[in-house]
C-alpha cells in the first residue's frame, strides 16, 4: 500500500516517516511542559487549530486531572486511552530559534521548541497536517528550522487598492501558516493622518485604529507588522496639492532615467528643511500605532533629484552625497523615535563609494524583480561594507494580471540563494499594484508561496512542488487542477515570445491606449496561437472543487483574470474595442474588487478602460 504523501509549505528541514499513526477523535488530552504564561496563548491557538479540524472534545491535561507525558512521552501504542498532545517550550533542546520538533506517534503527539516562535511554527505544521489527514495523522518526526530569520511580505495599499480589515486578517493567517513572520503594508497617502485629509480622502485609508486591531492580530500569530511610508521618492499624491507644492524637487514634472518626460512632482526637496519637518509630523503620528521596533522609511527611484530645487546642490556635492544627507536625517528622526530604520537599497547601490558611509544600524533592502537581476552583486556590496541587509524579490504580479511564474521563481531564488551567500539577515518579498492593481490577490499566492518555501528552506525549495502545494494549502482544491491552472495562466504570455521587464506584454494590450509599439514587437499569428492557449488553461478551471473559504470568490476572480486577458487580445488581434465586453468586464471587476477591498482607488484603476468606451 502507497503511503499517501504529505505536502508542507514550506518544506520542512527533516522530515522521517514512521509505521502507524494518531488517531484524533474523538477527543485527546493537551498538556504543557515550560513556561505557562508563554504557553497558554500557544494552547489557545492549538485548541482553536483542533476545533478547525473538528476536533472540538480536547481538553488541558488540568481540566481532566490528568497529568503530562514523562521526558520521552510513551509513545508505544495503547499506552493511554485517549492521545496526548504535549507542548514542550524547553531553551535547550538542542535547536536552533524558531526551530521545532513535531512528533506523531500512536499515543499522540509531541512538539518541542527553544522559543515562541518555534512552537508557533510547529502549530501551523499541525494545521497543514490536520488539513490532509483530518481524522488519523500518520506517525513521523519533523525537525525543522528557518534559513532566514527574517521572513516577509509587503503588500502595495498605496496603488488604489486598500484591502479591508478582515481581507488583511484573513492574508496574515495564511502567511503566518506559511510560517512568515513579518507584514509591512507599503504607504505613501493611505493612511489617515489626522491634519492632512486633502491627501487621502478619496482613498479610503487604513486608520490607526485599523492599524491597532491588525497590529494585536499579527502579534496573536507571531507576525510582526511593521511600519512603512515612503519618506522621500513616490510622494506626487502630496506634492500635487497645492498645499504641499514647495516641498517638492520638480513640482512642474522631471524626466525619468530611461528618457520619458513625466508631469508632476515625484519627489521631496532634500534642501528644504520643512520636508523634514512634515516626516517628523507624520512619523509621530504613524509609529505609535506599531509595537514593532522597526521602520521601512522608503526612499527609493528618487528619480527627479537633482533635476530642481536641489540642482545646485547636486552639482556641488554630487546627486549621491545629498541623497545620502537626506538618508542620515531620516535616519536620526528614525532612531530619536526608538526605531531601526529599513530603506530601499536602489539609489545608495548606484554611489558604491558611499554604501560604507551608512551606519551599521540601518537595514538596506536590496530589490529587484527579474530573475536575471544582479542581486549576487548587490548583495556583496552591502556585504563588504558591514552593512546589514535584507534581499527583496517580488511576485510578479503587477503589470501582468495573471503574473509571471517563470520570471517569479526565478527572481525568488536568486533572491535568496544571493542572500544565504553574503549574509543577509532577511528576505522580504514584494506585491506591488502598478497601473491601478489588476490583479485579483489569489494572483499572488504563488509568489508568496515560493517565498515562503525559498526564505525558510532555499535548497529544498529548488524542487518545489508549487501546483499541488497551491492545490493544497491555498485554494484547498480536491481536484487538484486549480494549482497548475493558476502557474499556466501566469505563463501565458510567454506564448507570445514578447517578455518585457516588470509587467507582461498582455497587461500591456489590455492596458495601454496606443498597441502599435507593441504589435509591431509580435511575431505573426502569435495572438491566435497565445487566444487558444488561454482556452486550453482554463478549461479544469469547471473541475476545480475549491474547499477554501473564500472558493466562489477565487473561482471569480480568475475567470476575470482570463476574460481580461481573452478582452486584451481580441483588441490587439481585430483592432477594434468591444464596447460592450468592456462594459461587463468593469461591473465584474467592480464586485470583485469590492469583495475584498476599500471602495476608494476603484474609479482611479478603471479609469484607462472607462476613457475608452465607445
Amino acid at each position: 500500500m502507497v503511503e499517501p504523501e504529505i505536502l508542507l509549505l514550506p518544506p520542512p528541514r527533516r522530515l522521517e516517516r514512521r509505521a502507524g499513526g494518531c488517531v484524533l477523535a474523538p477527543a485527546g488530552v493537551i498538556a504543557t511542559t515550560g513556561a505557562p504564561d508563554a504557553l497558554e496563548p500557544l494552547v489557545f491557538r492549538l485548541h482553536n487549530e483542533l476545533l478547525r479540524a473538528g476536533h472540538g472534545g480536547w481538553r488541558l491535561a488540568d481540566e481532566d486531572r490528568a497529568t503530562p507525558p514523562a521526558e520521552p512521552p510513551p509513545w508505544s501504542s495503547g499506552s493511554r486511552t485517549r492521545p496526548i498532545l504535549h507542548l514542550l517550550l524547553d531553551h535547550d533542546c538542542g535547536l536552533p530559534p524558531q526551530g521545532y520538533r513535531l512528533e506523531v506517534a500512536s499515543a499522540g503527539l509531541r512538539l518541542a521548541a527553544p522559543d515562541r516562535a518555534g512552537l508557533g511554527h510547529a502549530l501551523m505544521t499541525l494545521r497543514q497536517l490536520l488539513r490532509q489527514f483530518p481524522a488519523a495523522l500518520p506517525a513521523c518526526v519533523i525537525t525543522d528550522w528557518p534559513d532566514y530569520a527574517a521572513r516577509g511580505v509587503m503588500l502595495d495599499v498605496s496603488r488604489d487598492k486598500v484591502p479591508t480589515l478582515a481581507t488583511l486578517c484573513a492574508l496574515v493567517d495564511r502567511l503566518a501558516e506559511w510560517k512568515f513572520n513579518q507584514v509591512q503594508l507599503y504607504t505613501e497617502h493611505t493612511f489617515a493622518y489626522r491634519n492632512h485629509r486633502d491627501v487621502w480622502e478619496y482613498a479610503d485609508p487604513l486608520t490607526a485604529e485599523d492599524v491597532r486591531s491588525l497590529d494585536l492580530f499579527c502579534r496573536e500569530r507571531g507576525v510582526e507588522l511593521v511600519p512603512n511610508q515612503n519618506s522621500f521618492g513616490h510622494l506626487a499624491r502630496w506634492l500635487k496639492l497645492p498645499r504641499y507644492s514647495a516641498l517638492a524637487e520638480c513640482p512642474d514634472g522631471y524626466v525619468t532615467p530611461w528618457g520619458e518626460r513625466r508631469a508632476g512632482p515625484l519627489s521631496l526637496d532634500p534642501t528644504n528643511p520643512a520636508g523634514l519637518a512634515l516626516l517628523c509630523e507624520l512619523y509621530d503620528e504613524l509609529l505609535p500605532n506599531f509595537s514593532s521596533r522597526f521602520f521601512n522609511v522608503g526612499c527609493d527611484e528618487t528619480w527627479d533629484l537633482g533635476q530642481g530645487r536641489s540642482a545646485s546642490a547636486c552639482a556641488a556635492r554630487g546627486k549621491g552625497r545629498v541623497y545620502l544627507e537626506f538618508l542620515l536625517k531620516i535616519r536620526e528622526e528614525v532612531g530619536r523615535r526608538g526605531h531601526t530604520m529599513q530603506f530601499w537599497g536602489d539609489i545608495i547601490l548606484q554611489h558604491p563609494e558611499l554604501v560604507g558611509e551608512l551606519p551599521r544600524d540601518l537595514i538596506a533592502l536590496a530589490w529587484g524583480y527579474e530573475a536575471a537581476h544582479p542581486f549576487e552583486r548587490e548583495a556583496a556590496t552591502f556585504a563588504a561594507a558591514g552593512l546589514p541587509f535584507w534581499v527583496c524579490p517580488g511576485t510578479s504580479s503587477w503589470n501582468s494580471l495573471a503574473g509571471r511564474t517563470t520570471n517569479m521563481q526565478g527572481n525568488i531564488r536568486a533572491a535568496a540563494e544571493a542572500g544565504l551567500q553574503h549574509g543577509a539577515e532577511g528576505l522580504l518579498v514584494t506585491d506591488w499594484g502598478d497601473n491601478g492593481h489588476w490583479q485579483p490577490l489569489p494572483v499572488s499566492y504563488a509568489g508568496f508561496a515560493a517565498a515562503a518555501a525559498f526564505s525558510w528552506n532555499a535548497a529544498a525549495a529548488a524542487e518545489l512542488p508549487l501546483a499541488a502545494l497551491l492545490d493544497r494549502h491555498a485554494f484547498e482544491d480536491a481536484a487538484g487542477v486549480m494549482g497548475r491552472l493558476a502557474l499556466d495562466l501566469g505563463d501565458l504570455h510567454r506564448t507570445t515570445g514578447v517578455e518585457p521587464a516588470n509587467a507582461s506584454v498582455l497587461f500591456h494590450l489590455l492596458h495601454k491606449r496606443d498597441l502599435a509599439p507593441w504589435l509591431a514587437k509580435l511575431p505573426a499569428g502569435v495572438l491566435e496561437k497565445t487566444v487558444q492557449r488561454l482556452d486550453e488553461i482554463v478549461v479544469p478551471l469547471a473541475r476545480a472543487q475549491l474547499r477554501c473559504a473564500d472558493a466562489a470568490l477565487v473561482r471569480e476572480e480568475f475567470e476575470l483574470v482570463a476574460r481580461m486577458l481573452r478582452h486584451g487580445l481580441r483588441r490587439a488581434v481585430t483592432g477594434q474595442e468591444d464596447g460592450d465586453e468592456l462594459r461587463a468586464i468593469l461591473d465584474a471587476h467592480r464586485s470583485v474588487w469590492l469583495a475584498r477591498n476599500r471602495p476608494g482607488g476603484l474609479d482611479d484603476s478603471q479609469r484607462p478602460l472607462r476613457e475608452r468606451l465607445p
